[in-house]
């Protein structure tokens, strides 16, 4: 097939431009679905982020009932293989022992992806049940960054970044339970926006109070894209148990005013845990720009124990995902995780959760209530919190200490690795509020980083506008208007090497 738009073209449209193109008939979904296809095609090879490619779907964009007329029109649109299922679809969750399981039913944010036109046509890498940070058993697959395929693309939303960075899709699906929509957006360029609390529905298999450190959301490369997104899918299913939060203005038009006078705090040593030197020269790099837009900045650290959220932060994801595993086992009959079926640190954390205890449970709810409350007596002196996305650079694949791969005996111990390079993203799920990764840094290797701001609860709109803010005055050149070394727009050039 000879593509409809050249690569050079494809690249530069958004997912809301794309749509346009689409209700002008310029484009159809069908077309729009084969160009992304033979994009994934040439470049799966080289960085493993799509699992499958739904063919049927790709041919006949209206047979699982995607709606035309949403706001987004037909772009296709790629789902992570964890979270929301897809009727008739495989859902393996990155696991060895999940292969083959088949989802009988669309989540109810399915429903809202399709309602709002995006045109479902695969599913994309996650490390097993999404516990670590990249995607990286070879058993399976080993996601690799575009921009450099020595470095991990981190996770767990992994492929998701990996496609968007690599110009594939302009936006795909991702989840984030401590960081997992913003740390892959910052380490591949994207931007990735982690909503708050009461944004995105979690139904049926889950809700705001059961999956309380979870959040639905997606990756994009434009702020108006990201807007449309949460506009056109955001709302709660019928018998939810928590208010949903809803703007009193789309943030499609939000967006387009600047934010006024901000004040910005900044800071990098969270607890036991700072940025590298490299690191911080790129915050105080958007520190210093943020200042030139006219924002009251000042470097402090948030009042909060971060000793605390760690630590409740730990046990939560050592409860959550024994209780996940469990549940598997139950279902499939077995007493035990299958040692060849199972990654090492996922059987250690389900061993040291699977006894804990309803008091337990709810003595680590308290703590998060607790800091819930201090970070939001925070945000009544502060609008923002600027920090770096993450406090290191980009792992190199095969980094086993982040891995569920890993052989480290302490499950805390592990916890404490991965706190010590993903130090300030997680507090955002504890508290439910809303924190955006932006791609305005670089690291020293030429890897793009991502600097992460935050706001109070129900606040999505304000990190956005100040998103838009800053994409304004790039020139919307995110990443200073480079591209990966694995990028559609250099198919040609691959495929003659």
């Amino acid at each position: 097939m000879k593509e409809l738009l050249s690569w050079e073209e494809w690249a530069e449209l958004d997912a809301t431009g794309l749509a346009e193109l689409i209700r002008e008939k310029e484009v159809t979904p069908q077309e729009a679905a084969r160009q992304a296809a033979k994009g994934i095609e040439a470049l799966n090879p080289e960085i493993s982020a799509v699992i499958e490619v739904f063919d049927d779907v790709v041919e006949d964009p209206l047979q699982d009932g995607m709606n035309p007329d949403g706001v987004f029109a037909g772009v296709p649109f790629l789902m992570k293989d964890l979270g929301p299922t897809i009727k008739g679809r495989l859902q393996e969750m990155g696991s060895l022992l999940m292969q083959g399981n088949r989802a009988e039913k669309d989540s109810f944010l399915t429903t809202k992806f399709r309602g709002a036109g995006l045109n479902i046509i695969g599913r994309t890498t996650t490390p097993e049940l999404g516990l670590c940070s990249s995607a990286e058993n070879p058993d399976l697959y080993v996601t690799r960054n575009p921009w450099n395929v020595n470095y991990t693309t981190c996770g767990s939303s992994a492929g998701s970044a990996a496609s968007v960075a690599a110009g594939i899709v302009p936006i795909a699906h991702a989840t984030d339970g401590g960081g997992s929509i913003r740390i892959p957006a910052g380490v591949n360029g994207n931007i990735g926006l982690k909503p708050s609390r009461g944004i995105f529905s979690l139904a049926p298999n889950g809700s705001d109070l059961m999956s309380v450190v979870s959040s639905q959301g997606a990756q994009t490369r434009t702020i108006r894209d990201m807007a449309a997104f949460v506009d056109h899918t955001r709302g709660g299913a019928p018998g939810e148990f928590m208010p949903f939060w809803h703007p009193d203005e789309p943030y499609t038009e939000l967006i387009k005013k600047d934010p006024g006078k901000l004040r910005i705090a900044v800071s990098h040593e969270w607890g036991d845990y700072q940025a590298t030197p490299e690191i911080v020269v790129e915050l105080k790099k958007t520190a210093k720009f943020l200042e030139e837009l006219g924002h009251d900045v000042e470097w402090t650290i948030p009042d909060i124990d971060f000793h605390a959220a760690y630590k409740a932060q730990t046990e939560a994801y050592i409860m959550n995902f024994s209780q996940t595993i469990s549940e598997i086992l139950e279902e499939k009959d077995l007493e035990t995780p299958p040692a060849g079926l199972v990654e090492p640190m996922c059987i250690r954390v389900w061993e040291e959760g699977r006894h804990a205890t309803y008091g337990e449970r709810a003595k680590m709810q308290a703590v998060f209530n607790q800091l819930s409350r201090s970070t939001a007596s925070y945000f009544e002196k502060w609008d923002i919190i600027l920090t770096p996305t993450m406090a290191l650079p980009t792992p190199l694949v095969g980094t086993t200490e982040y891995l569920t791969m890993s052989d480290n005996p302490s499950v805390y111990d592990w916890f404490h690795n991965l706190w010590s390079i993903f130090s300030y993203t997680s507090i955002a799920n504890i508290c439910g509020i809303p924190g955006i990764s932006l791609p305005v840094a670089q690291l020293p290797n030429g890897l793009p980083f991502g600097m992460h701001a935050l706001a109070k609860q129900g606040n999505d709109g304000l990190l956005l506008q100040l998103g838009a803010q800053i994409e304004r005055a790039l020139d919307g050149k995110w990443n200073d208007g480079r591209k990966p070394d694995i990028h559609v727009t250099k198919i040609q050039s691959m495929q003659k090497q």
